[in-house]
C-alpha cells in the first residue's frame, strides 16, 4: 500500500523502516528535515506533509501532541491533500477530543479516520511488537490491517477516542509502575541492598513487568536516553487528569505521579530525558531532604 508517515523522530523512525520493510510504498515528512532525510534509503522523502500525502491510501500522523497534530491535519490542509477514500490513522499521543474532532473533519471531506496510539516504546517500534490501540470501526480496521501489522498488533477498543483513552489508562499503569520500582529500588539501596541483583531476583514473581525488566535496568545502569520521553509522559498524565475531572474522578495515585513528573520537567530539566529519570529525579528528592 502507499503510506506517508508524518512525523519520523523517535517513533516514526523505525516505524517508517518496518513498514518498509513489509513491502509499502512509504513517503515520509517530519518538521525537522534532516530527521525525514535520514529515511531516504527507505521512503520517499517531502518537503511538505501535503506533498506527503497526496497519493497516499494511508495516512499515518505521529506527531507530537494535539495543538501540533491539529495544525498539521487541519489548519495545513493535510486531510484535504490526501486522496477521497483514504485513511488518516493519528497513531500520536493526544487528548480524546482531538482526534473526535479530527475524524469528524474527515469524514465531511469523503476520508475515513482511526485513533490508534501505541504502546510498546522505541524498542517496540524497531521490533514491530507495538500495542495498537485503535478507536474506529471495525471495518476502516480491517482495511488497514496491512499497515498497522507491520508495526503490531492491533486491537479494536470502541468508538473514535476510544484508543487514544485506552493509551491513557495505559500510561497511568506505565507512570505509576516507574514510581513504584523507583521508589523499590531506592529504599533498598537506602538498605544496602544491590539493586543490580534485585531488578535481576524480582523477575518472575508477582512484582515482575515489563517497567521492571525494561526501565529498572535503565535505573540501575544510569541510562536516561529516551526510549520514552519525560516531557511526552508528562502531557499524557496531564490529558488522563483532565479525562479524570471531566468525569469528576478521583485518582489519588495518579495525581501524586502527574506531580512527580511535573516536577521532573519543570524543575530539573527532565523533559528530554527516558521517563525511568523518575528514578534520579527521586535520588535528588532525598538529597535535598538530607540536606
Amino acid at each position: 500500500m502507499i503510506v506517508a508517515l508524518l512525523g519520523t523522530g523517535l517513533m516514526g523512525t523505525p516505524m517508517t523502516r518496518r513498514l518498509s520493510t513489509a513491502g509499502h510504498d512509504v513517503h515520509v515528512w517530519n518538521r525537522s528535515p534532516e530527521k525525514a532525510q535520514a529515511l531516504s534509503d527507505v521512503a520517499t522523502v517531502h518537503e511538505s506533509p501535503n506533498e506527503a500525502v497526496k497519493t497516499a491510501e494511508i495516512v499515518i500522523s505521529m506527531l507530537a501532541d494535539g495543538e501540533i497534530t491539529r495544525n498539521v491535519l487541519d489548519k495545513q490542509k493535510v486531510i484535504d491533500s490526501a486522496p477521497d477514500d483514504a485513511t488518516i490513522i493519528n497513531m500520536g499521543s493526544v487528548e480524546p477530543e482531538c482526534d473526535k474532532y479530527l475524524a469528524e473533519l474527515a469524514l465531511r471531506k469523503n476520508k475515513r479516520y482511526l485513533d490508534a496510539p501505541v504502546s510498546g516504546g522505541v524498542k517496540g517500534a524497531e521490533e514491530a511488537t507495538l500495542t495498537i490501540l485503535v478507536g474506529g470501526n471495525k471495518e476502516d480496521l480491517e482495511a488497514a490491517r496491512p499497515v498497522l501489522e507491520a508495526m503490531g498488533r492491533p486491537n479494536l477498543l470502541g468508538p473514535i477516542g476510544a484508543g487514544q483513552t485506552a493509551k491513557l489508562a495505559n500510561q497511568l499503569i506505565v507512570a505509576i509502575t516507574i514510581g513504584a520500582v523507583s521508589e523499590a529500588f531506592k529504599l533498598a539501596d537506602s538498605a544496602g541492598c544491590d539493586i543490580a541483583v534485585l531488578q535481576q531476583a524480582l523477575q518472575g514473581g508477582f512484582a515482575d513487568s515489563r517497567i521492571l525488566e525494561l526501565h529498572g535496568k535503565r535505573m540501575v545502569e544510569r541510562d536516561y536516553e529516551p526510549g520514552g520521553r519525560c516531557q511526552s509522559q508528562l502531557k499524557d498524565l496531564n490529558n488522563a487528569m483532565a479525562l479524570s475531572a471531566k468525569n469528576k474522578l478521583s485518582l489519588p495515585l495518579a495525581s501524586s505521579v502527574q506531580a512527580s513528573f511535573k516536577n521532573l520537567v519543570e524543575e530539573h530539566d527532565g523533559g528530554e530525558l527516558d521517563h525511568s529519570a523518575y528514578y534520579l529525579w527521586l535520588h535528588s528528592q532525598t538529597t535535598q531532604q538530607a540536606k
